[in-house]
């Protein structure tokens, strides 16, 4: 079977306007100052009256006279230089005569008598006019170098910016192979390959293909590469653009670049145009600033006018990615457009194993690597989470001069990419190291003791990013819901660093700011969004509302008195789970202590030895069947 050759669109180099403006001036700056050097030694001389210069000649003081017209330049015998006007109808001999100047004085002088004409007289004197003129053919010249041919559109901010990656380039290509996980989403976009390959094989039963893939995920989810692996798997041209940079300062700029974009891949077709980001430019219209006509609308209209130009045996599919697709323009998402939506999920534990098998290709390992554990270790990673956890984990290897990862690094990496790097340098004093501790401890504590809660698996008072410590809670698996009672204990258990401050030290510390934070906000959705409150019932009084100046603004549908008995239940859910908090550590207070005594001396509690400590003081932990425990 012939291949069909695919035309590798011509690269442009664009010249950037800033470049263009600092030539110009420097060009205008040579020819002022090559100017400027040529007058300045007319213009350095002293003038003084025809008289001085007389006294000075009969004096011997004068070296040499230069007569240009009427103008007279005398060079002293010091090196000064003078100028003077003689008069217009006399010659300067008899002029200096009238003043008492005798020809054997004159003769003294050396004089020099300068035609002013000559062609070199004529550019000093039109310079000026000619400098700005010579200024404007520069530039002329450098646009017209920019211009495009057929559309004579000058600059490049017209061109497109799409990144290419042809069939034949091998490095770059991606598969559906190097792409672990996502099983449903492959399976949906493999209808794409076919097409692509074996487009006769659609068109002869009445199908028509969609025009547009909409790839919709949390970021990090592996969007991009899956547009990729598409390209790469049906062999055809890669159009990849993000929806920033389509639109510029200038009025039209983004709907040349989407006409030039489009244009490309026809030409290079059968092909893929992908862009990232597309809430960018497709977000909905009637909530900006610039009302109905400013350039981000323009730009959509222009994606919508060139999706709607296709015509069904055109091999042009566009795929786009967004992590925001409650923020789209309805126009974008009607069938004809983009009407197939593609959903891709965080990774499952089994997803997770894969993509931490391929990010460790040319790793070299240690002896005791468990992928497994890590998998288990990483709910709630994305792809690149994942990879940055390698990644971490290589450098920390590498930071201690080991040519091996060893599982410990990998742990350590897991801790490094959740709460950022260990800050050893942060010191706390013995007071805030003991409240630290008992903080950590509460947090812990009340989570090993609810029933809904998920298990400790690290305790530390070593800080990280803007934490003083923290405490590591890992499910038992994997989340796709959660219930009223699951937030409850999180509610609580959030509470608990916060109870113990005020129960044993009397006192509350700035420590907890952010643990108030998170726990109102959750008892907040849970009144407003998830219908979890008995007062006001099976209601969602918030939710995501419509997009403006870039983030989800939402407006109140529900009256004053509503408002007042959101924050009461809210209040409410918050004093519950304040004293469910305070009972636990009540009863369990020598628990409690044991686990920050144990923290001050140590600063850091695995979990091996946690259980140990808790079952100590009868808590039982709480029993999975992961990877960690299976013989």
């Amino acid at each position: 079977m012939k291949k069909t050759e695919q035309k590798k669109p011509k690269e442009k180099a664009p010249v950037s306007i800033i470049n263009l403006i600092s030539g110009a001036l420097l060009v205008f700056f040579l020819i002022s100052g090559t100017y400027s050097l040529i007058v300045d030694t007319n213009t350095k001389a002293v003038e003084i009256p025809i008289s001085e210069l007389a006294t000075d000649i009969s004096g011997g003081k004068v070296a040499t006279l230069t007569i240009k017209g009427d103008e007279v330049y005398a060079e002293y015998v010091s090196k000064e230089n003078k100028k003077t006007k003689k008069e217009t109808d006399a010659s300067l001999t008899e002029t200096l005569s009238r003043y008492g100047v005798t020809a054997e004085k004159l003769s003294a002088v050396k004089t020099e008598v300068q035609n002013p004409g000559g062609f070199f007289f004529w550019i000093i004197q039109l310079s000026p006019f000619f400098a700005p003129i010579l200024v404007i053919i520069f530039i002329m010249w450098l646009l017209s170098r920019q211009v495009k041919g057929a559309g004579m559109q000058a600059f490049s901010f017209g061109q497109s910016k799409a990144r290419v990656i042809l069939p034949e380039d091998k490095k770059q290509r991606v598969t559906f192979k190097d792409v672990a996980g996502a099983k449903e989403a492959k399976q949906e976009l493999s209808e794409i390959v076919d097409f692509l390959k074996n487009p006769k094989r659609f068109l002869e039963i009445g199908a028509v293909i969609p025009k547009g893939v909409l790839l919709m995920g949390a970021p990090g989810t592996g969007k991009t590469l899956l547009a990729r692996a598409v390209a790469g798997e049906a062999g055809v041209a890669f159009f990849s653009i993000s929806g920033s940079e389509f639109v510029e300062m200038f009025v039209g700029v983004g709907a040349s670049r989407v006409r030039d974009l489009f244009k490309m891949a026809k030409e290079a077709s059968p092909a893929i145009i992908f862009v990232d980001e597309i809430d960018a430019v497709g977000r909905v219209r009637g909530t900006g600033t610039g009302g109905g006509n400013d350039e981000r609308e323009q730009t959509l209209n222009q994606i919508l006018v060139e999706m709607d130009g296709f015509e069904p045996t055109e091999k042009v599919i566009v795929m786009a990615a967004t992590n925001r697709p409650d923020v789209l323009d309805p126009a974008l998402l009607r069938p004809g457009r983009f009407d197939r939506r593609v959903t891709i999920d965080l990774p499952d534990r089994h997803d997770r194993e894969e993509i931490l098998k391929i990010h460790s290709y040319k790793k070299p390992f240690a002896e005791d690597i468990n992928i497994k554990v890590i998998a288990e270790r990483t709910p709630g990673f994305s792809g690149a989470d994942l990879y940055s956890l390698m990644n971490e984990g290589a450098i920390l290897a590498a930071r201690e001069n080991r040519n091996k990862i060893a599982q410990y690094d990998l742990i350590r990496a897991i801790e490094k990419v959740m709460l950022g790097p260990e800050r050893k340098s942060h010191l706390l004093s013995k007071k805030e190291k003991e409240i630290t501790a008992y903080h950590e401890a509460g947090h812990a504590l009340v989570s090993s003791v609810l029933p809904f809660a998920d298990p400790v698996h690290k305790i530390s008072i070593i800080s990280r990013g803007r934490a003083a410590g923290y405490t590591l809670h890992l499910p038992l698996d994997d989340k796709k819901m959660q219930s009223k009672k699951e937030f409850l204990d999180d509610i609580a258990v959030s509470l608990g660093g916060y109870v113990v401050e005020q129960k044993i030290f009397g006192d509350v510390t700035t420590g907890p700011s952010n643990d108030l934070q998170v726990s109102t906000a959750l008892a907040r959705d849970m009144v407003t969004k998830y219908g979890m409150s008995d007062k006001l019932g099976v209601m969602a009084f918030e939710g995501n509302g419509r997009s403006m100046f870039g983030k989800g603004l939402d407006e109140k549908e529900y009256s004053e008195k509503v408002g007042a008995d959101i924050d009461v239940e809210v209040s409410r859910i918050m004093s519950e789970g304040f004293a469910k908090a305070e009972s636990i550590i009540t009863e369990h207070r020598k628990a409690l202590d044991a686990i920050a005594k144990r923290l001050v001396e140590v600063e850091t509690i695995e979990r091996e030895e946690y259980e140990q400590i808790i079952i100590a003081h009868g808590i039982q932990p709480k029993k999975k069947l992961d990877i960690e425990h299976q013989a």
